[in-house]
C-alpha cells in the first residue's frame, strides 16, 4: 500500500507508512474504530491516530462515518468512527482467484470432466466475453477503420487492461497489447479464456487474428497481431461472439507473420512486467 505526502527521509517514510499500514489492518481486523479504539490496540497517541487517519481519508483508503448505537442513546453526539472503503479493502489480500479458479473447476466437474469439461469450460469463456462485448462493440464501430485497433485498446482500457495499440515490427500489420491482464492467474489454469478473447477479437476487428504472447503463460504483455486491413466485417460464416464457421463455408489459414517477427515480439516484451 503506497501513500502519497511523506516526510521526505526515507528512513522517517518507511516508519510512517509501516504504522500508517497498522492503522488500516487494525480497522480490517476489528471493524469500524473509533480514534481512541485505534489508540489503545496500537499503543499510540490519540493525536498521532488521527495524523494517520487523516492521510488515509485522503487516499481514501479509509472514510469517517457516525457510529452506530443500538438501544437508547445517551445525550451528545454520537461518536466517529473509521471504516475500510472498498479501495482501501482491495489493499488487502485478495482471495477472488481462487474463487473464481474453484467455480471454473466447479462448471467442468459438473459437466464430467475430460473433454466435455473443458467444452464446458469454454462455452463459459465464450458468454462471459459476449457479456462485455457491447462496450467493445460500441467503441470500435464508431472508429475509422484506420483506428479500430486504438479504439478497442482505449476500450479494453477502460475495464483495467492497460491496453495500447502499436505498429508491428515488420509493418504488416499491428500489435495490440494488454499490459495487465485482471485474470492472469485464472487463465494460467484455463487457457480457453484467453483463446474466447483471441476470437473475439478476431469476430470484432473482421480479420483473423494471432496470439504471440499472453501474461497467462509467462510472458510480460499480452500481444496479438491484428494484420492490416482489419475492421471490414466479420469473418465468413461468423456472426457472433464465440460463433462457428458454417460447415460448407471455404476457409482461409489466419495469415502468418515471419519468425523474425515473432522473435522480435517476444523480445519486446519479455521480463516486463504487467502495469
Amino acid at each position: 500500500m503506497k501513500y502519497v505526502g511523506e516526510a521526505p527521509q526515507e528512513e522517517l517514510a518507511t516508519g510512517e507508512r509501516s504504522t500508517r499500514n497498522r492503522v488500516a489492518r487494525s480497522i480490517l481486523d476489528h471493524g469500524p474504530s473509533t480514534v481512541s479504539d485505534l489508540a489503545g490496540r496500537l499503543k499510540l497517541t490519540q493525536a498521532a491516530v488521527r495524523r494517520h487517519l487523516d492521510a488515509l481519508v485522503a487516499d481514501a483508503v479509509v472514510e469517517p462515518r457516525d457510529q452506530r448505537v443500538y438501544g437508547s442513546r445517551g445525550r451528545g453526539r454520537p461518536a466517529k468512527v473509521f471504516a475500510l472503503t472498498d479501495c482501501g479493502r482491495d489493499a488487502f489480500d485478495q482471495s477472488y482467484d481462487k474463487l473464481a479458479a474453484d467455480a471454473i473447476d466447479w462448471i467442468a466437474r459438473g459437466a464430467g470432466g475430460g473433454a466435455r469439461g473443458d467444452a464446458a469450460v469454454t462455452a463459459f469463456a465464450r458468454d462471459r466475453i459476449a457479456t462485455q462485448a457491447g462496450a467493445y462493440r460500441e467503441a470500435v464501430e464508431d472508429a475509422a477503420p484506420d483506428k479500430r485497433t486504438e479504439a478497442l485498446a482505449k476500450a479494453l482500457s477502460a475495464d483495467g487492461y492497460a491496453a495500447t495499440a502499436r505498429s508491428a515490427p515488420n509493418q504488416q500489420g499491428e500489435q495490440l497489447c494488454q499490459h495487465h491482464c485482471p485474470v492472469a492467474h485464472v487463465a494460467e489454469k484455463y487457457p480457453q479464456l484467453c483463446e474466447a478473447e483471441t476470437e473475439f477479437f478476431s469476430e470484432l476487428l473482421g480479420t483473423h487474428v494471432q496470439r504471440l504472447a499472453t501474461i497467462a503463460h509467462g510472458d510480460g504483455v499480452c500481444t496479438t497481431f491484428i494484420p492490416h486491413g482489419a475492421g471490414h466485417g466479420p469473418p465468413p460464416g461468423t456472426s457472433r461472439v464465440g460463433g462457428t464457421p458454417e460447415p460448407d463455408t471455404p476457409q482461409t489459414d489466419p495469415p502468418q507473420i515471419s519468425q523474425q517477427t515473432e522473435h522480435q515480439a517476444s523480445e519486446s516484451t519479455a521480463g516486463r512486467n504487467p502495469a
